[in-house]
């Protein structure tokens, strides 16, 4: 058993170690790999979903609704919270650890030690040779940056989704809306349908002119696809199915709209063959789990985590924490990735704060706390910044009174390493 263990540690700490060679855009090199595997990807049934924010919970609603109708469904994802292995998912089971170690091993291998791949190819090479040899009915794969040059856009999938667009990863993807949206229309395939949540007119016009140049039938949550929530439930209406006084697994206001693009991806899979039947759909929505988003960890005080890390995500979450929670103070805990947009994050969470704690999660891309209480500082807010984030956790605790929300925050390693502090069965996070 220990001799196992370490070698799924070693394993995973070699794959880190491609991060050395940091973020390369291009298919060639996930290409080459799955083509010394015998390209098991080929031929098969994928999802292929893009967007800034609701990726995740897309793909989970979505996962949830096929298992229930019977299929056996692959979802790959990133960043994981806790464990590698949540990255790679069927029927909602993750990889076992000695199976990943082996893949891992695998794939070390088939490439070159003088050009190898970068931790994103290498991971996305293993998900797609993983589903293969489980023979999987369909696998949801998530983008995990950009969408034309991003690694998953070597598969040909059967529907493609883009949940939304705002600004990110500029250094990437370009400084404007415009350029961003281009990068994310690289997943739109000729003749395969797409469906997008994005609102903004000129962002709807790139895909559509994308999507025609294509003969890609274009759907869009807004217009064929409509939805609304009441006290009776979430309601859906779209080109063929009529389903209402339905229940979401996840809270939070955005989940509604991330739901209906789930539903008008399971329209096209139907029209395609797929039988998903009302109850499917009903049982699946309700029995949605995604873990580090909107969930509550403890009561008296109320402990919320979630694992916005944009302004845009922290936007949905203050409307979702006004609408969704009534307490006395709110305590947040924040801790952000050097690589965002701090100023903006702060500006836009920071004003719903009684009391904030400025901390930053064991990884080596989170940002100094000291420059987020420097960011914070002109909004007039009291508080600290504490280090590690354990610490800052106790100290949210100890000054939290019944009736008190503590909101946990910033990015999804603060998320996954607080669940490590919240439920101590957890392993330390596999970062």
């Amino acid at each position: 058993m220990t001799n196992d263990k370490l070698t799924y540690q070693e394993s995973v700490r070699y794959l880190y170690g491609l991060q050395k060679y940091g973020i390369k855009f291009g298919l060639s090199k996930t290409a080459n790999l799955l083509a010394a595997f015998g390209n098991p990807h080929l031929g098969r049934a994928y999802v292929h979903i893009a967007g800034t924010n609701g990726k995740g919970s897309v793909a989970a609603f979505l996962a949830s609704i096929l298992q229930k109708a019977g299929l056996r469904v692959g979802l790959y994802s990133s960043p994981h919270l806790v464990r590698f292995t949540e990255r790679f998912r069927i029927n909602g089971e993750e990889m076992e650890k000695d199976e990943a170690a082996g893949l891992i091993a695998e794939i070390r291998e088939a490439f070159s030690s003088r050009e190898p791949p970068t931790f994103f190819e290498a991971t996305t090479a293993m998900a797609l040779i993983y589903f293969a040899r489980k023979n999987t009915d369909l696998a949801i794969m998530e983008v995990g940056m950009g969408g034309r040059l991003d690694a998953t856009n070597v598969i040909e999938p059967i529907v493609s989704a883009i949940t939304n667009i705002s600004m990110e990863h500029q250094d990437f993807l370009g400084n404007r809306l415009m350029d961003i949206a281009r990068e994310k229309a690289g997943i739109i395939k000729e003749g395969v349908d797409l469906i997008t949540a994005a609102t903004q007119a000129s962002v709807i016009k790139t895909f559509e002119i994308t999507a025609r140049d294509r003969r890609a039938p274009l759907w869009r949550v807004g217009k064929e696809i409509r939805y609304r929530t009441t006290g009776s439930g979430f309601h859906y209406r779209g080109p063929v199915l009529r389903i209402g006084g339905l229940a979401l697994g996840l809270r939070g206001r955005l989940q509604a709209r991330n739901a209906a693009l789930a539903l008008g991806i399971v329209e096209r899979l139907m029209e395609k063959g797929v039988d998903v039947s009302d109850e499917d759909i009903r049982h699946g929505l309700r029995e949605t789990v995604w873990p580090g988003r909107m969930q509550v960890v403890g009561t008296d005080p109320t402990i919320l985590l979630d694992g916005a890390h944009n302004p845009q995500a922290l936007r949905a979450l203050a409307r979702s924490i006004r609408a969704e929670f009534r307490y006395r103070r709110l305590i947040l805990v924040i801790g952000v990735m050097a690589d965002k947009a701090i100023a903006g994050m702060m500006r836009t969470i920071v004003p719903l704060a009684d009391y904030l704690i400025c901390t930053r999660p064991i990884y080596s891309r989170a940002a100094d706390p000291e420059v987020l209480m420097a960011e914070a500082l002109p909004l007039g807010k009291p508080g600290e910044t504490v280090q590690p984030l354990s610490g800052a956790l106790i100290r949210a605790k100890e000054i939290a009174d019944t009736g008190d929300l503590i909101v946990v925050c910033g990015s999804l390693f603060t998320v996954g390493e607080a669940l490590t502090h919240y439920f101590p069965e957890l392993e330390r996070p596999d970062w």
